[in-house]
């Protein structure tokens, strides 16, 4: 059961990568947990950094071949982040708990 928790939570960091990455890569400022407006270079490096953490929970894993199950586990949880980022997104004021009005 812990092996499918950290799939999804592999799944989560990749898929969390990949807004970053691509508005880093673009030239263009994002949220990031440090700033409501952090610059490209902060979103590509936040990018990385979300790719090891995935890597790394990978890497983990107590199993040499990933089961059916880890691979689902591993989808839902880019599926969780893909759905939760896309709602969060639809509010221009959109901002993270501790980032100032």
């Amino acid at each position: 059961m812990f092996q499918l928790l950290e799939a999804l939570l592999a799944g989560v960091f990749f898929f969390n990568a990949i807004p970053h990455l691509v508005r880093g890569i673009c030239g263009k400022r994002h949220m990031t947990p440090f700033s409501r407006s952090s610059s490209p270079v902060v979103n590509a490096v936040w990018g990385w950094i979300n790719i090891l953490i995935g890597v790394w929970i990978m890497k983990a894993l107590p199993c040499e071949i990933w089961t059916c199950s880890m691979y689902i586990a591993f989808g839902a949880g880019g599926f969780l982040t893909s759905v939760s980022l896309a709602i969060f997104w639809t509010n221009p004021e959109a901002r993270l708990p501790w980032h100032k009005k």
